[in-house]
């Protein structure tokens, strides 16, 4: 059965017939190179696995951030790495504002926020109970 539509159906603008498609060079094949597949664990017991270039063992990290909660994962599940310095942990961005505002700060900029509100009319004064 022979259909009325040409062979250029799902491919995009500008392909020949019989080109390369849209993710291979038209250089030919590159050369791939060796990958090794890296565990780390963190205090928590948490896995994370990284894929690397095959590279001598000094130039992989030893260790690495878990990116589930944030502290440090080492290679050897029964020595986990070391906490950082305490400066250095995890810091949600609730965190960072409390360094940079103190609560009378806050207060001011919650104040002022609820100013504007109240003053476009998106926030009736019966929700608050304040005023």
């Amino acid at each position: 059965m022979v259909h009325g539509t040409p062979g250029y159906r799902g491919t995009r603008v500008g392909v020949a017939q019989g080109s390369a498609p849209r993710n291979q060079s038209d250089h030919g094949e590159g050369q791939q190179l060796p990958r090794i597949r890296v565990p780390y664990w963190c205090a928590k017991g948490h896995e994370t696995q990284l894929v690397f270039l095959k590279l001598p063992d000094e130039q992989i990290p030893k260790a690495w951030d878990c990116p589930k909660c944030g502290l440090p994962a080492s290679r050897d599940p029964s020595h986990p790495a070391s906490l950082r310095p305490e400066d250095e942990i995890f810091k949600s961005h609730l965190d960072y504002v409390k360094e940079r505002r103190s609560s009378q700060d806050a207060e001011v900029v919650l104040a002022g926020a609820l100013e504007r509100l109240r003053a476009r009319g998106v926030l009736p004064d019966e929700l608050l109970g304040d005023a």
